[in-house]
């Protein structure tokens, strides 16, 4: 049993058979998809598949990069995370890889964020490009009890190691499947399993051996069996521990 912790099937590449998607991935032995919105009509929209399916919930947020294309509706995304289908605040952090000419704004949307999690109770989906170190900064300054997850995580050891002292989980993707993703291979080998979560980020970053086709919560299993064969350890122990981890970090009932 796996859970994708990271998906989008609420993007419009799987506008036309995200419930054949869901319904292969459970055959596959996925048991949880948490859906991730971008913007509100994204989060939205993850929480409406969320309702309809058993095993599926929703992560709501406004992603960093479109911080200058939305305003950001603070009372319409809070409304959106006291629903018990979303399970998270995200995604949400830093992007200055695709535009630092707005990272102050992104810096306030992010604050506005970890109060809706810290109003809710709920953990934070955060993403990351070239921001790590301005993103631990935020945290470390928050007087709160915050939890979360840093999606795809992007760093090297060290900074692997800061963000699990503020007491934050990490997730992989199918770019440890590529051969050359040294950085992640080492995180991944270090770092406790009980650390860890998995995730597609579909339909982007498809794993080995499915590369170039769409990506989808099926081929999560890929991304497990991958951290199995770098820390030498079953598949299974790699399906029980990072599903457990899922499941209490966001409360899954599934």
């Amino acid at each position: 049993m796996l859970i994708d912790t990271h998906a989008h099937l609420n993007f419009e590449a799987f506008k036309n058979d995200f419930e054949m998607v869901i319904h292969r991935a459970q055959s596959y032995g996925v048991a949880g998809i948490i859906n991730v919105g971008s913007n509100l009509e994204t989060s939205r929209r993850a929480l409406e598949i969320a309702q309809k399916f058993p095993g599926v919930f929703a992560a709501v947020g406004l992603h960093p990069i479109h911080v200058k294309d939305e305003q950001f509706d603070e009372s319409a995304f809070l409304k959106l995370a006291q629903n018990p289908k979303v399970v998270a605040i995200g995604e949400t952090g830093l992007d200055f890889y695709h535009d630092r000419s707005t990272s102050e704004l992104q810096k306030e949307i992010f604050q506005k964020h970890i109060n809706i999690a810290s109003q809710v109770g709920k953990p934070l989906v955060i993403h990351s490009r070239e921001a790590n170190d301005g993103i631990v900064s935020l945290l470390i300054a928050q007087n709160l009890n915050l939890r979360g997850i840093f999606h795809c995580f992007p760093g090297d050891l060290p900074m692997a190691r800061l963000i699990l002292d503020l007491g934050f989980h990490l997730s992989f993707t199918g770019l440890i499947t590529f051969s050359k993703n040294y950085a992640n291979l080492q995180v991944v080998n270090e770092i406790p399993l009980e650390k860890i979560m998995v995730e597609t980020d579909c339909p982007y970053l498809t794993p080995e051996p499915y590369r170039g086709q769409r990506n989808e919560p099926a081929y999560v299993a890929e991304v497990a069996k991958k951290i199995a064969e770098i820390k030498k350890i079953s598949l299974g122990e790699v399906a029980d521990q990072t599903t457990k981890n899922a499941i209490n970090l966001f409360k899954l009932v599934l």
